[in-house]
Parts: structure tokens; C-alpha cells; sequence
């Protein structure tokens, strides 16, 4: 994932080539340019029969991603709302 040109996409790109088990990477065609890329996962080359696995993948991390933001959220407003209420109950009254 370090060798990969973006620092936020390589981290991702590694983890569905180890989940998916294919290696992902290498020489790319964008039109008529190349890009050459480090080459992720041990698995074998993807081909299109591996577009709804990666699809399907792709779905529960947005799930799971949804899911865990909800629960922060939820938390962070709870816990702000217990330590406001405690700051209220505390306060010296004038």
C-alpha cells in the first residue's frame, strides 16, 4: 500500500486484493497513458467475473462504514449529553 501514488487509495486497494484474493496493480491503461503501479495481493490477475465480488465487497464496507457512524455519533451525543447534565447537577448555585 506505501507504494502506491495515492496515500489513501493504496491502503484500500491492498485491503479488497488480500479480501478478494487477487493482486491487484501493476501497469494500467488510462486512454492512450500508462501508469505503472506497485502491485497489491498474492492471489491471481481479476478479471471481469470478479466485478459483483468486488461490488458486493465494495457494499458491506459502505454498510459497515454507515453502521460505525451511526454508533459514534450516537455515543458522542450521549456521552455529551450525560457530562453536560452532570456539569448542571454540580454547579454551585448562586
Amino acid at each position: 500500500a506505501a507504494a502506491h501514488p495515492s496515500p489513501n487509495a493504496g491502503v484500500v486497494e491492498a485491503a479488497f486484493a488480500g479480501s478478494l484474493g487477487l493482486r491487484l496493480g501493476g501497469s494500467n491503461r488510462y486512454g492512450g497513458h500508462v501508469e505503472h503501479r506497485a502491485v497489491m495481493g498474492e492471489g491471481r490477475a481479476p478479471t471481469y467475473h470478479d466485478i459483483p465480488r468486488s461490488t458486493r465487497l465494495a457494499g458491506r464496507v459502505g454498510v459497515v462504514s454507515l453502521l460505525a457512524a451511526a454508533a459514534t455519533a450516537t455515543l458522542t451525543a450521549t456521552l455529551t449529553a450525560r457530562l453536560a447534565g452532570r456539569a448542571r447537577a454540580t454547579a454551585p448555585v448562586r
